[in-house]
């Protein structure tokens, strides 16, 4: 999508000029704005409320250390306001109620007298659990969108996967000759069409096994040039030097 290379390439400028950071910032104050809306509950009070500085903060953090190879960056951009909005939160939550990590806390209601520290860490677990699924449903919903440039559904790529072993291993070695070769993946990319020609006289996979799975091949494509980390794990594995791990 020209909408996410566009913001790829701002933030590639912006991890070398300090400037063109602080312009990233200010463009994106209203997306910003609306991740701290959205853990708050409320609109953000510019001077007043900590939590906007923060954000700021988790933004340019996440522009400083973003990889394409982790996904698109705007999920990621919003999970790091997130954890830190949250982080804060529980620095507050202690500050406030004096807390020792090693009290024990009990209710009537309750007979749960776990040490408080191993409460926390059920707690941490869980928040970990929600945050992995919300950037699973993000990457996922973008994953869908671009597969939608191609006239793709995420249905058609369950029924093009390929069944057999052999098979995988075909698709394995079409994929890694499109990997080593990043002019398929820009024409893949700007045409809409795979290079499916190339990819057989390249790989030496015969053109009808890749036609046959055509839609497979264009989305597991999709996801090792856009960087959907999560999106790999989940499409069938490919085998031996093909395999899905994103090495």
């Amino acid at each position: 999508m020209r909408e996410n290379r566009e913001i790829v390439v701002r933030v590639r400028a912006a991890k070398r000029d300090p400037r063109a950071a602080d312009e990233l910032v200010r463009s994106y104050l209203p997306f910003i704005k609306a991740e701290t809306a959205r853990f708050m509950g409320r609109p953000p009070r510019e001077g007043r409320d900590d939590e906007l500085g923060i954000a700021m903060f988790a933004f340019h953090e996440a522009v400083m250390s973003y990889d394409r190879s982790r996904g698109a960056f705007l999920p990621l951009a919003a999970l790091s306001i997130k954890n830190r909005l949250i982080d804060f939160r529980r620095r507050e939550r202690r500050h406030a109620e004096v807390l020792s990590l090693d009290e024990r806390r009990s209710t009537a209601d309750d007979e749960d007298d776990r040490p408080l520290v191993e409460t926390l860490a059920a707690e941490k677990d869980e928040i970990a659990e929600r945050e992995a699924r919300l950037a699973s449903r993000a990457e996922i919903a973008e994953f869908t969108a671009q597969l939608k440039e191609f006239g793709i559904s995420l249905f058609d790529v369950t029924e093009s996967c390929p069944r057999q072993q052999r098979t995988l291993e075909a698709c394995g070695r079409a994929l890694e000759h499109a990997r080593a070769n990043p002019g398929l993946l820009e024409r893949l990319l700007a045409t809409k069409k795979l290079p499916i020609s190339d990819l057989a006289r390249g790989s030496g996979v015969e053109k009808k096994t890749l036609e046959r799975h055509r839609t497979y091949l264009v989305a597991l494509l999709l996801a090792y040039t856009n960087g959907f980390e999560i999106i790999r794990g989940h499409l069938c594995k490919i085998v031996g030097s093909g395999g899905g791990d994103g090495r």
